[in-house]
């Protein structure tokens, strides 16, 4: 049975997402709209890849057509989902890479490190982007620095952050935990938007396949994909992703 698809973007994720799901035997982009109303056809889900501005009339959309829509789209009102029906299917996902998810959890456990350390750490976030890029600082990087502050005990505002929009970058994130004994950084890098395209179809794969409705996030989804990383991880120790006590 063939997925009918609803593309709402037509940037440059949005035509990777277009040629991904042109590759997949069981998926159909039946319609894509940029700026112009959203058409009438009826889809199995759709995907939001647009602009920031253009994203609580899709939810509303969405909402009132009972659409799945899985959102991608950074720097909108995240307060707009407590105003969703019960009955709403949505994802929110500011990086549809799962790599990027196992890198939040990981800042968790970075986070709860540097606050066990015996001298002062100093927590950073950083994200490099294509000049193009809007929002600073990119959704991806409030995640994973939400994350490292959660992990650490600390005030998010006590997270530097630094954000770069340069030339063609796809897209760089760094977390940092820096004191006098040591460095420590973990880094996720995109090497093209295939990526996030893949990521934005597994997305609505996943959202279409849950048993009950709501708002979640990639994190729902890749806990599916790292399950058996994240448990073998828990043989010798804490999970990824415990914070510090309080």
């Amino acid at each position: 049975m063939t997925t009918l698809i609803g593309l709402l973007g037509t940037g440059r994720l949005g035509s990777a997402i277009r040629h991904a799901a042109a590759a997949q035997d069981d998926l159909e982009v039946r319609w894509s709209v940029g700026r112009g109303p959203v058409p009438d056809a009826r889809v199995d889900v759709a995907i939001d890849v647009s602009a920031a501005a253009a994203v609580p009339g899709h939810l509303a959309w969405a909402q009132r057509t009972g659409t799945p829509v899985v959102v991608g789209t950074t720097g909108w009102d995240l307060t707009l989902l407590d105003d969703l029906a019960p009955e709403a299917q949505v994802l929110v996902a500011p990086n549809f890479s799962v790599g990027v998810a196992l890198v939040r959890r990981l800042a968790l456990v970075l986070g709860g490190y540097a606050a066990r350390s015996p001298v002062p750490v100093d927590l950073a976030v950083t994200d490099t982007h294509h000049r193009h890029k809007v929002d600073a600082p990119s959704g991806t990087a409030l995640t994973l620095r939400e994350a490292l502050a959660e992990g650490a005990g600390r005030p998010v505002g006590s997270v530097q952050t630094t954000s770069l929009r340069v030339g063609s970058v796809v897209g760089d994130h760094e977390v940092v935990a820096a004191s006098q004994l040591e460095t420590i950084t973990l880094r996720h890098s995109a090497h093209g938007r295939d990526l996030f395209a893949a990521g934005a179809l597994t997305a609505a794969r996943w959202l279409l396949r849950r048993p009950r409705p709501g708002v979640h996030t990639l994190d729902d989804l890749a806990e599916d994909h790292l399950h058996a990383l994240l448990a073998s991880s828990c043989e010798h120790g804490a999970p990824i992703g415990a914070p510090a006590p309080a």
